[in-house]
């Protein structure tokens, strides 16, 4: 999408869960962004005025059981990189937040002004990160806009790319690996929430909409906006067993699952109020359907699993 907007992305990845063929659009400097000649080396030779930060640790689980790892990655790593932004003179970044800031939330749909209770060691530094560029803000004159993802879901709709991790712990591929047979079935989490029908309930966001909002972020800086945080989400939550019957429909298959308990540090609930997104950045979820969500990603990872490579 940026490329389509006559910008040239500039990335830096140590490949640690990235993958090299998915960057088609720009160089690719393979190296970690607590580097920070490196940083300063890139933002220089291409003159970067423009930074989206993607790069952190976001499995919930693994956060419990060891959250020195996310917050020497998500946080440590982090002040390397604004250091070497504001020594580079980057004036602005989009950095990516999440709804995890929030914990488990007193009001559904979840508001900015909702308080930040994070429950989960992943959630707790993104919400530093966040009280980071505040300061950085006010002590250097970074302007910053941090979106809070509710959950990313689906591909590109023209099929270009799509999500794919080791290992999968997202839901949706997670259950197309089920139907294809790449793992026995899909755990479920927890069936006695307050809840419909007892799973958790969350707010899929198409990666799509994931990405306009970047670029009206970028723009909206560009434009002399102020710092903020948003969430971004389309406002309507799913439970677990809704998407598993929207990839069921997708995939014209049965999704083989068990029942599990509930994981630590999973609230029931979980959806956006996305309406300051809208009056700030103009910005709303065109893709709203869980079913056109999955289809999506299902045309890419049907595509994907049928190629020799």
């Amino acid at each position: 999408m940026l490329a389509k907007t006559g910008r040239e992305p500039v990335v830096l990845d140590n490949l640690s869960t990235g993958h090299r063929w998915a960057v088609k659009f720009g160089p690719l400097y393979e190296g970690d962004i607590e580097d920070g000649e490196l940083v300063q080396k890139i933002v220089r030779q291409h003159g970067i005025s423009d930074v989206i930060d993607f790069a952190a640790k976001a499995y919930v689980g693994e956060s419990y059981t060891d959250p020195g790892k996310y917050f020497r990655e998500n946080v440590g790593k982090t002040i390397h990189f604004l250091d070497a932004l504001i020594a580079s003179g980057a004036k602005t970044i989009v950095f990516s937040s999440t709804c995890a800031v929030y914990g488990d939330p007193e009001t559904i749909p979840i508001t900015e002004s909702e308080k930040k209770k994070p429950v989960n060691p992943y959630g707790e530094t993104k919400l530093f990160v966040e009280r980071m560029l505040h300061w950085h803000g006010i002590a250097h004159g970074l302007k910053w806009v941090a979106p809070r993802y509710f959950n990313a879901a689906g591909a590109d709709p023209e099929g270009e790319l799509g999500e794919l991790h080791e290992p999968e712990t997202h839901l949706i591929p997670a259950a197309f690996e089920a139907v294809l047979g790449k793992r026995p079935q899909l755990e479920v989490y927890g069936t006695d929430y307050p809840t419909p029908d007892g799973t958790a309930v969350r707010d899929y966001i198409h990666v799509f909409d994931l990405g306009r909002a970047h670029i009206l972020a970028l723009d909206y800086l560009r434009g002399g906006g102020e710092s903020i945080s948003v969430n971004l989400g389309t406002g309507v939550g799913q439970s677990v067993v809704e998407v598993v019957r929207a990839v069921a429909a997708a995939t014209g298959r049965e999704v083989p699952h068990v029942l599990r308990p509930r994981r630590a540090g999973d609230p029931p609930e979980l959806v956006a109020d996305p309406s300051l997104a809208k009056k700030v950045l103009g910005w709303t979820a065109e893709f709203r359907d869980i079913q056109r969500i999955v289809e999506t990603a299902w045309a890419w990872h049907d595509k994907a699993h049928k190629s020799p490579s």
